[in-house]
């Protein structure tokens, strides 16, 4: 059961908010939503195109569409797949890589098309990713652009690795991490000093190019900054805010992470 808070007229910056209990609620009706969309694609013969998310946030909804494929028979061979970042430099077999995450809960575990998962590059040669990164804007776009991009949000409140200061007109591109996601990566690497401190990540034009947007935040760690998100002007200091600039997003929380917003409760 969840709770919807549409756009209010009196405020025309206000996403929809999506409220749930907790976080499996949610991240189930998320890729039950995914999955009505690969079907509906499948019965008229298209492809769809997701754009993906990786860290704690996503894991749920991957463990849904995973159950999904094995024990109601979801296909993924109509599915392209977008990650929106990943670490640079990193060796795609590193267990700290976006490649071995999205293997391990989903890739490795569904049948999409090998050829139709794309990830980026940590291995380039630093001269290679500005073309790299066009090649990445330009497979998105032949294929007629995002259908649902999902994302969570950090801290900082980037999006993907937008981090503070990205603009709304930035494409797939290499970035320098802020200091906070690389104390927030630490534990995951063995220590801050062995977290990469560039990533090469969509673009915030990319993302809001989408046609539907769902960021997800579970917890009470995301309370504040879910807040500053939705109660902000649009600034390049919270690059989430940005969002608010389309009407194609939808912020999915739990109670946790919503209850810095005044009566947004499931």
């Amino acid at each position: 059961m969840s709770h919807t808070f549409p756009l209010e007229e009196s405020n025309p910056e206000q996403p929809v908010i999506s409220v749930y209990p907790d976080a499996k609620i949610a991240s189930v009706d998320v890729a039950q939503r995914i999955a009505s969309l690969i079907r509906a694609k499948q019965r008229e013969g298209g492809q769809v195109v997701l754009g993906l998310a990786t860290g704690s946030t996503p894991i749920y909804v991957y463990e849904e569409l995973v159950r999904l494929h094995r024990e109601e028979g979801l296909s993924f061979r109509n599915v392209v797949s977008f990650n929106l970042d990943e670490y640079f430099p990193m060796q795609p077999d590193s267990r700290q890589s976006y490649v071995a995450f999205m293997k391990e809960h989903l890739f490795d575990h569904i049948d999409i098309d090998p050829e139709n998962v794309h990830i980026p590059d940590g291995t380039l040669p630093k001269e290679n990713i500005e073309s790299y990164c066009l090649a990445y804007e330009n497979k998105i776009a032949t294929l007629g652009g995002i259908d649902i991009q999902l994302l969570g949000i950090g801290r900082t409140g980037h999006i993907g690795f937008n981090e503070p200061g990205a603009t709304r007109d930035s494409k797939t591109r290499l970035v320098e991490l802020n200091d906070l996601t690389l104390r927030d990566a630490a534990a995951t690497f063995g220590g801050k000093e062995y977290v990469p401190t560039e990533a090469i990540t969509m673009g915030i034009d990319t993302i809001l190019a989408a046609r539907k947007i769902i960021l997800m935040a579970w917890g009470k760690g995301k309370a504040e900054i879910v807040k500053k998100t939705l109660e902000s002007e649009i600034t390049e200091e919270i690059p989430a805010t940005f969002l608010k600039t389309t009407e194609h997003v939808e912020f999915v929380l739990d109670n946790g992470a919503a209850s810095s917003l005044p009566n947004l409760q499931a």
